[in-house]
């Protein structure tokens, strides 16, 4: 299943001006097609495709000689696994850090879960109220709000991160997952729901989730 995100939406603009002022260059169209393969690949779990396109569209973009490019295509590679739950370093986009602008240095600390408070309004413009709700009611309000499902999954995976998902964000996210058939994230997010009602000492709604992740775990 495609992913429902372009690269310009998922990291700051990677490839500006995506689609709507014609001819594109050529590595542009292909970057832009390989990083959606790429996040589409990683969403249901193949992790050979994942790192063949990801790896095409790094070289695409590396063709242009912008490090701005290169680490936005990275901080999508990044934002793809805070939306599975995936928290490992953004090593790739760490790399190029010297080069980064505000922006990019303030999604990278969204994305770790360390962006200052002043820095909320460098975000992409869908992640803006979650980063500056005062309340966990509030940040869960505010991701319901948005409707692309990577940019919510990431969000979700972002209050995650900073322990300020409520039970609505997982139910959120989970129905996010579910609905575009992402078996990654679902696992994840199913997982995380489980581990909850365990804690509960909820062993219906555990064994009730168990079956669902049973049910996504099923061969292929």
């Amino acid at each position: 299943m495609k992913a429902h995100t372009t690269a310009c939406a998922a990291a700051l603009a990677l490839l500006a001006a995506c689609g709507n002022n014609p001819p594109q260059p050529d590595w542009q169209m292909n970057a832009h097609n390989a990083i959606e393969r790429a996040v589409a690949a990683y969403m249901e779990g193949d992790a050979l495709v994942e790192v063949a396109e990801f790896k095409r569209a790094r070289a695409q973009v590396a063709s242009t000689g912008k490090p701005e490019l290169v680490m936005r295509a990275e901080l999508v590679r990044c934002a793809a696994r805070v939306a599975s739950l995936v928290f490992d370093p953004c090593t790739g986009f760490d790399q190029l850090r010297q080069d980064a602008s505000p922006a990019d240095l303030a999604y990278a600390a969204y994305l770790g879960g360390t962006l200052r408070a002043q820095d909320a309004a460098l975000l992409p413009e869908q992640h803006r109220a979650v980063a500056v709700a005062q309340t966990d009611a509030a940040a869960a309000a505010a991701v319901q709000a948005i409707t692309d499902p990577l940019a919510r999954l990431v969000a979700s995976g972002v209050l995650l991160r900073t322990g300020r998902a409520t039970p609505a964000v997982l139910a959120g996210a989970v129905d996010a997952a579910s609905a575009q058939g992402w078996r990654r994230p679902l696992l994840a997010w199913l997982g995380v729901q489980a581990m909850r009602a365990q804690q509960a000492g909820d062993t219906r709604e555990q064994q009730r989730l168990q079956r669902r992740i049973d049910l996504v775990l099923e061969k292929r």
